[in-house]
């Protein structure tokens, strides 16, 4: 069973403040977590975590993971702008972005974040930008690598890279690194994702081992030696309490045996090892608060809250499961079959499908689990519904706002031609 990182009564007490739904996450959890990960992978001299903005892109957690150590994986100008904003420089930013406006490289390379190119026809792309723009060619940049065909670890297939619109195959990369080479880069790193929330101790030394094995192939076939290996993200959290906890410890010993076995042996012991961790950093640091408002039954039993996916996509979008505690009532012995849904004028807003939960109320509190990274982020502002606030839940008990909920001013804030005050 999972359990959450807030009690009821501490619970009601925020949201008698701030009303539900809204998203809480844990500060004393994140910062454990950041621990934890730089601790798993400190045999290595020059390892950072680059946290990926995308999943939770809220200034007080990114400033909670500067203090910790971490860098950013930014995919746009505005999450440029914001770790820039918050304090991260250019040596603590990646920027991963596909199908990327020039705009969005210049400010890149403004900031001196390192560029980590998704496509070989960007390279061309860039040089006409040092015509045009006075785009400067950085001394160090970053490859994305697609390997094509599929991802099995066993018998059991992971995922299907050749299906994925990101990075470039072996032979582009390899010549991007010689063009690369004569516009005046100096350093080279590669990036690559293979799968997708993984919840498994031997995704990333399998990766680790692919790539580690392409950095001396790419040694031979350039003459360069890779400055750093990103293993991006993957690692996943389990959403299913039934499923095991990923052990970051267990991953980090795994991925430097494979170091030694593979580069160390091969004279290569000064590679930096780069991650992109979003998922696994944020997801089980946040919850969604939401309150039953009516309870339904025809051919089905319907709890309806006031969340929808408007303030979670993923259960919508991906039929994604994420568990459920009806807060003070998780000792009862009784249940019943639900559905648990949201507003939305969309049969697929729902949290819960046929779930066995406890008998609900109208008026119960329940938090969503896993919801701290891809919750708030992916949200959007169908029927007009408006965005939730975010709430950190800090290290003494206390609760601290750091995003306010929409008001209907915000949403009419971008018309033109109109007064809605």
């Amino acid at each position: 069973m999972k359990k959450p990182f807030v009690t009821k009564n501490q619970l009601e007490n925020i949201a008698a403040k701030y009303p539900t739904p809204f998203h809480i996450y844990d500060e004393k959890g994140i910062r454990e977590k950041a621990r934890a990960l730089n601790k798993a992978f400190s045999w290595n001299k020059g390892y950072k975590e680059f946290f990926a903005v995308k999943a939770t892109p809220t200034p007080a957690i990114l400033k909670i993971l500067h203090e910790e150590g971490c860098g950013v994986d930014c995919a746009s100008y505005v999450e440029l702008l914001m770790s820039d904003k918050c304090g991260f420089d250019g040596s603590e930013m990646m920027f991963s972005s596909n199908d990327t406006p020039k705009e969005e490289y210049l400010f890149a390379e403004k900031l001196g974040a390192t560029i980590n190119l998704d496509a070989y026809e960007h390279i061309v792309f860039l040089k006409s930008l040092t015509k045009t723009d006075g785009f400067k060619f950085p001394k160090t940049m970053s490859l994305r690598y697609n390997p094509g065909g599929v991802f099995a670890m066993g018998t059991k297939i992971m995922d299907n890279p050749e299906d994925s619109k990101f990075g470039m195959t072996k032979d582009q990369l390899i010549q991007g690194i010689l063009d690369l080479q004569k516009l005046g880069v100096e350093q080279f790193g590669i990036h690559s994702f293979l799968a997708s929330n993984t919840v498994t101790n031997d995704y990333y030394p399998e990766l680790a081992r692919q790539l580690f094995e392409f950095a001396l192939e790419i040694r031979q076939k350039t003459g360069v030696t890779l400055d750093f290996i990103n293993l991006s993200g993957g690692i996943g959290v389990n959403y299913r309490p039934e499923e095991v906890t990923n052990d970051i410890a267990v991953i980090g010993e795994g991925v430097h045996h494979v170091y030694d076995d593979v580069l160390v042996k091969n004279g290569i012991d000064q590679l930096k090892i780069y991650t992109e961790l979003g998922r696994f950093m944020l997801a089980p640091h946040g919850l969604l608060a939401t309150r039953v408002l009516h309870k339904k039954k025809t051919y089905r039993t319907y709890i309806g809250v006031d969340a929808s996916a408007v303030n979670l996509m993923r259960p919508a979008f991906y039929d994604a499961y994420h568990h459920i505690t009806v807060m003070g009532k998780e000792n009862d012995k009784t249940s019943e079959i639900v559905d648990v849904t949201g507003s939305l004028c969309e049969n697929n807003d729902k949290f819960a499908k046929e779930r066995e939960l406890p008998i609900i109320e109208e008026g119960d509190l329940l938090v969503i689990h896993d919801t701290g990274a891809h919750g708030f982020s992916m949200g959007y502002q169908y029927n007009a519904k408006l965005r939730s606030a975010e709430i950190l839940l800090q290290e003494d008990g206390s609760a601290k706002l750091i995003r306010r909920a929409e008001k209907p001013e915000d949403y009419f804030a971008t018309l033109m031609g109109y007064d809605f005050s």
